[in-house]
């Protein structure tokens, strides 16, 4: 059979318009999922430095503080208790008492847990009428008052060497910075007296 002249030739044009429509459709999937990948770590990344700021801030200040006279104590010439009143400090969580700890150091001696403590609440978000009751939790705008005992081997718990003695005590909460506290006793020792 003859043809009538007409010559039929291959024509690519159509074909690379959908190669170059795939090729772009790709790349756009490819980028969308590379800033999607991108944008999580950046917003994780944020997100742990936060914490990690909260966390440094929390660890570096104190969350509590004294609050008024320290006061001691006295028996037989030697200091047998320390009361120091305690509050938060401003816009800090809540202190949980029973996982407080107090150590006691003089030049002569060193005591990491001080026990028993005890605790009398003098102000209290939880109970208004004596005794106060309370849940444990120092919370913000109370006061309590924390009752240590002067360990054995403390220079101030002897006659011989408890005036004008110099000592610290501090305070660690389970979170936050420890409260350091430096006294000295007065030249005699009273029954009551404020140490300073």
């Amino acid at each position: 059979m003859k043809s009538n002249g007409r010559k039929f030739q291959k024509n690519d044009a159509a074909f690379t318009g959908l190669e170059a429509a795939i090729v772009l459709i790709a790349f756009v999937v490819v980028a969308a999922v590379f800033s999607y990948v991108m944008l999580g770590a950046g917003f994780f990344t944020s997100q742990k430095s936060k914490e990690v700021v909260h966390t440094g801030v929390d660890q570096a200040t104190s969350s509590i503080q004294t609050n008024g006279d320290i006061t001691g104590l006295g028996n037989a010439g030697a200091v047998t208790n320390i009361y120091v009143t305690l509050s938060l400090t401003a816009g800090n969580n809540p202190v949980d008492t029973s996982k407080v700890t107090v150590s006691y150091k003089d030049p002569g001696y060193y005591n990491p847990s001080v026990t028993p403590l005890s605790w009398t609440w003098l102000a209290s978000n939880e109970g208004t009428t004596p005794p106060l009751a309370d849940d444990g939790m120092l919370d913000q705008f109370e006061k309590v008052r924390l009752n240590i005992p002067v360990p054995a081997g403390a220079a101030i718990a002897t006659a011989a060497t408890a005036t004008n003695a110099q000592f610290t005590i501090e305070i660690k909460p389970a979170s936050g910075a420890i409260l350091p506290i430096t006294l000295t006793t007065p030249p005699t020792i009273p029954a009551t007296m404020v140490l300073g």
